[in-house]
């Protein structure tokens, strides 16, 4: 019988080093870490503190390079492309959610979403796509439940609403991976609990794919698959 060829995973790290100046010394956070997640997967990554998690997760996107190993998306290797041919993959491909969030304080929930796709397009690009792009943004918005929030600066909006929109600003260029990095880490367990609920939607009813850092064995339990980084290396939780 002859196998069908699978489909290439979203994303597929092979044999990642990563090295950090420590004082005197070199401290090797990964020591060849090899991990795959396939098109609408949902993988948690936990681990002891320091145990190089959000390493990780940055060299999945592209935010760092490895000292050696590779990282590919649709099968085809991203971490050795040009800086601006991995600030479009970021732009395009990924999308990322942090601890922190990130917001620009002068604007308004909408305009923070928006801000990626000003990037992409540029000003003069802009003008054609601005009515659809609000459009866009504003649905986000809602679906996530701050239809009333959508002129609200982020001084005004409580850590929830404020996690919703960085969560609404990484989906706005519609990517096919979201990586999020302790994204529940600075709120209250009630909205900790509603940020979660979003991501397991989004991947269950979009088919998005999404790696998420946690150190919440609870949180962790709601992704299809748990890894555990030990010793700079994966293994199955």
């Amino acid at each position: 019988m002859i196998d069908t060829p699978r489909p290439p995973a979203t994303v597929s790290v092979h044999g990642l080093v990563k090295r950090y100046r420590s004082g005197g010394g070199t401290l090797e956070v990964l020591r060849g870490v090899d991990l795959e997640i396939e098109p609408g997967g949902f993988v948690a990554i936990v681990g002891s503190s320091g145990s190089g998690k959000s390493t990780l997760l940055h060299l999945m996107g592209l935010l760092d390079a490895p000292d050696d190993g590779a990282v590919l998306l649709d099968g085809v290797r991203a971490d050795d492309q040009s800086a601006g041919r991995r600030d479009r993959l970021r732009n395009t491909a990924l999308g990322m959610v942090f601890q922190s969030y990130h917001l620009l304080p002068e604007l308004d929930a909408v305009e923070n979403v928006l801000a990626p796709l000003l990037v992409r397009h540029g000003p003069l690009a802009w003008l054609a796509q601005r009515r659809a792009a609000h459009q866009h943004a504003e649905s986000l918005l809602t679906r996530f439940g701050l239809g009333g929030r959508l002129r609200h600066k982020p001084r005004q909006l409580s850590g929830g609403e404020m996690q919703r929109v960085a969560i609404a600003r990484a989906l706005v260029t519609r990517p096919r991976l979201l990586l999020a990095d302790e994204p529940t880490g600075n709120l209250d367990a009630e909205s900790g609990r509603g940020i979660l609920d979003t991501l397991c939607e989004l991947n269950r009813g979009d088919g998005l794919s999404i790696v998420l850092v946690t150190h919440d064995p609870a949180i962790a339990a709601r992704a299809d698959r748990v890894v555990r980084l030990v010793s700079g290396r994966v293994e199955d939780a």
